[in-house]
Formats: C-alpha cells, structure tokens, sequence
C-alpha cells in the first residue's frame, strides 16, 4: 500500500501552487503553509494514536478529516472564516464517523464536466491507464466530460483522436457511460467551424468547447461578435446545443478584454434554447472574490453576475457556472470559497452551478470531492448576503444532478451501469489496498507555466 509514498510526505488534500496552465501559479500564501504543517504535525499524532504509519493514516477517511480539521485551524488563526470545511473533530481518528463525512460511504452521482487527459510522468504505465486510475480508481467520479485546450488545428496538445483513445479504453472495460467528449471550436481561426460536422457526426460530441479569448493573432472575439453568432447557429444546426466558454483565467499574452463575461448575458437572452455553460464562471486567480460589487467595475465572477442581471437572464434559465479550477484555488481561501459559491448559487441559481475540477492537472480529483463535500458558507456571510446553506441536496445537485440534466443523462440510470461495470469491479478490487499518489501534474512554477502550451496558438 506504500509503493506511492511510504513514508507519507504527501498530504490527501493538495494545497499548492499548481495551475492547469491557463493561470500563472500562485504561490501558497502563509496560512496555506501553516495549514499544510499543521495537517502533518496531526497526521504524525493521529496515525501514533490509531496504531498505524503515517501513510497508512493519510489514505484513510481519518488522513482527508484530519487533513481538513487542521486547514480549518490555520485558517481560523488567519481570520479567514467566511467559510470551513464542516466536520466533527472525532473523524479524526473515528473511521466510520470519517468515512461518513467525506467518503466513500456517501453515494453522490458525480458528473465531472471539465475533465482534461494529459501527457503524465507515468514510469511503465500508459497515459490513459494513469487518467483511468486518477479518475476512476482514486476518486469517486462516476462520470467525467474530456474537455479540451486552445489552440491552432495543427498543433492541438491533445487531439480528438487521441482524447477518443481514452474513451475506448474505458468502453473496453465495459464503461460505456464513463465518458463524454467535447469538441474543441474557435470559430474566429480558419477551419474550425467547418469542422464542427465531422465533430458531430465522427466523434459524437456532447458539447463544444471555445474560449473568447483566444485567437490569430492573440485577438479575440465575443459571442455576440458575428462569428461568435454563426458558431451558435451552426451548434444549434448540428442539434449539440451545449456551448461551453472558457471564461476568466486569461492566459498568456490572450486578449483579456474577451476573457470577461459581457457577452454572455446577450447570447443567453437572444438563445433561449441554447445551453451556455461558463466555465471557470469568469473567475480571475489575482482578483479576490468578495460580495458582489453592483457597481459594475468589478473583476472575476462579478463580471458573469453583471452580465445577467444586465439582460435579465433569471436564475435557473440557461446559463451555467462551472467550477473548474475555481473551487481547487479557492480550497485555499475558504472565505474567498464562500462568496465565490454563494453569488454563483444566488445569480444562476441552485440548478445551474456545475461540478468540473480541471483534473488531471490537480491529479486525481478526489480531494476537491472530499472537500467540497465538507464545506459550509459561515452563517453571518449567509445572512449578510443571502448566500444558501450548502446542504446535502444542493450538494447532490452541483456535483452531478445538474450536469445530468444538461448532458441529458438519467443518473439513475447511468448509476445503475457504473455500480457493477468493470470499472466498479476493478475500483472495489483496487479499494482493499489502494496506493493513491497524492501527486498533481500541472505547472507550478512560472517557468513551467511558460512552457506548458509551447506551440499552441
């Protein structure tokens, strides 16, 4: 069970600078250090305690609670607690009581809309058996969507092709209902909208992935803009009405301006039909996320809310927030989460706010699962600023009944395939001793995030 990491060095729930590449990374901030410390000054006690090594304990229910409990120290002594990750102190070393708390006895359909399959330091294994493992065995995704990065037709870091090895990989262990793909489309750059019908009719995409802010030339294009409108009639032709947009994160030397969300309000009230899920929800790594700043001058997810209230697009109407990279950042700053979650819920609404965690760039997924599945707005933002309680059911809905709705999946049904496929079978087996790495895989210096789409664009 220590092949990974035998002497237990590596704490279950990642607080680091890595990035997906479309961010520059940030450095931990001073709290995030003593969080760190503190969850292995814990780790070391509570695995004495229990009887077990340090390693052993870290990849139990009692390592994720113990790890979760000391952020919430840290980030308490930092004043940070507009939110907190909501857990007894005893699951630190009550296994049942932990395994409640954060898995995996909870039975959540989750839906991972922003998946990413990429080149891995992976030894002697295949690059899509160590997504299979991060994805499936480590974590307790049921079902992911393999999204995509920008780039030029001809220099695209994971293909089409590529990403459907992937898929059939996972179809040849009989998990048929693992996997959707989207269809990468930038419509301002040659070609890429005449390739939208062999991505629908060759690859059988669920849904198509552009971002506004890229293009020829580092310039970008609106929604709104006429190609922005002939790519929405065409998804609208081709009858895949889900348009996701990268939004927020501005990367490299791209066109900020269309990396903003002002946009996305117009498309949403002109295209009533069409499905426009926002991802990374306009979120910016160097903007901090406060209460809604009605003044329109705001940065970050303020831009997303700006625009709907702008052109009266109504919560729960047909334009979603994905959390992608956005909730793993704002892991660690739990009062950031907290208005971060609670304006998103408040302006789509409840039914609109989606599950995406940008993995395998973070690894295996599971600690943002494990995380999220703690974590509570404090009750005076809540009353403060209208933001929810998250409860159990709208956690259900954002990790996956949402998505499923929009994908056009019944999660009933697919549960009824992922519980007792080979996939479930080969998880349950690999479960009696599992060997998490606790590794992620992106940029985490600003060298490597230099470095990280070197011929893209």
């Amino acid at each position: 069970m220590a092949g990974s990491d035998p002497e237990g060095k590596r704490l279950p729930i990642k607080l680091d600078s890595t990035s997906n590449g479309e961010f520059a990374p940030v450095p931990l901030w001073p709290a995030n250090l003593q969080a760190n410390r503190l969850a292995h000054e814990a780790a070391a006690v509570n695995a004495r305690r229990l009887g077990h090594s340090k390693r052993a304990f870290l990849t139990s229910a009692c390592g994720a609670a113990s790890t979760l409990l000391a952020f919430n120290a840290a980030n308490a002594a930092a004043g940070r607690t507009g939110g907190f990750f909501d857990l007894p102190k005893e699951a630190a070393l009550d296994l049942q009581l932990a395994r409640a708390q954060v898995g995996p006895a909870k039975q959540e359909f989750i839906l991972d809309v922003q998946g990413h399959f990429i080149d891995t330091p992976k030894g002697n294994a295949k690059n899509a058996d160590v997504f299979v493992k991060d994805v499936f065995m480590d974590s307790d995704t049921d079902v992911m969507v393999l999204s995509f990065v920008p780039s030029t037709r001809d220099a695209e870091p994971v293909t089409i092709q590529a990403a459907d090895q992937v898929r059939r990989l996972v179809d040849k262990l009989e998990g048929t209902h693992r996997l959707l793909l989207h269809g990468r489309v930038n419509p301002n750059q040659p070609g890429d909208l005449e390739g939208m019908d062999e991505l629908q009719q060759k690859w059988g995409v669920s849904a198509w992935k552009t971002y506004t802010q890229y293009g020829p030339n580092g310039k970008g294009y609106f929604l709104h803009d006429d190609v922005g409108i002939r790519f929405i009639e065409k998804a609208r032709t081709l009858g895949v009405k889900n348009i996701c947009i990268h939004k927020g994160l501005p990367f490299g030397s791209r066109s900020y301006e269309h990396s903003q969300c002002s946009d996305i309000g117009v498309v949403a009230r002109r295209y009533p039909d069409v499905n426009f899920l926002i991802y990374h929800s306009g979120f910016v790594s160097t903007v901090t996320e406060k209460a809604y700043d009605a003044s329109g001058k705001s940065d970050g997810i303020d831009t997303l809310i700006t625009s709907l209230q702008k052109h009266e697009v109504k919560p729960d109407s047909n334009v979603y927030a994905e959390l992608g990279s956005t909730w793993r950042f704002l892991m660690r700053d739990p009062e950031q989460a907290a208005h971060a979650l609670g304006k998103l819920i408040v302006a789509c609404g409840e039914n609109n706010v989606l599950w995406g965690t940008d993995s395998i760039w973070y690894g295996s997924p599971q600690d943002q699962i494990q995380a999220f599945r703690t974590f509570q707005i404090a009750a005076p933002l809540r009353e403060r600023h209208g933001y929810p309680e998250i409860t159990p059911a709208l956690r259900a809905k954002v990790f996956g009944l949402n998505a499923a709705k929009v994908y056009g999946l019944t999660p009933t049904e697919v549960k009824r395939y992922t519980v007792r496929d080979a996939v479930a079978h080969q998880r349950a087996a690999y479960l009696e001793h599992p060997d998490p790495h606790f590794k992620t895989y992106g940029p985490k210096t600003r060298r490597e995030f230099l470095s990280a789409f070197r011929g893209a664009g």
